[in-house]
């Protein structure tokens, strides 16, 4: 079984080493074909507190770590531009 990576933007980073990644899937709608867009919203243990807000990160399924923190930030692949 492969393991399971999504790519994805940093939305939150308010928890103490746990961020929120909002993960884009773009589809074509079965019927009518018009891409639509979904998010999914992931909570990724990140060890170091290094990931910010706007970030966008590379995160892995993982074994439970809590309730609801089943995934782990792998990489950080750009950073947020700071103004």
């Amino acid at each position: 079984m492969a393991i399971k990576e999504r790519v994805g933007v940093v939305v939150s980073d308010k928890m103490e080493k746990t961020v929120v990644v909002a993960v884009e899937n773009r589809a074509p709608h079965p019927k009518y074909g018009k891409i639509v867009v979904q998010t999914r919203r992931y909570k990724a243990h990140d060890e170091a507190n290094e990931c910010k807000e706007g970030d966008r990160v590379r995160i892995q399924e993982t074994r439970p770590l809590s309730r609801t923190k089943r995934w782990v930030v792998k990489e950080i692949l750009s950073s947020a531009t700071t103004s």
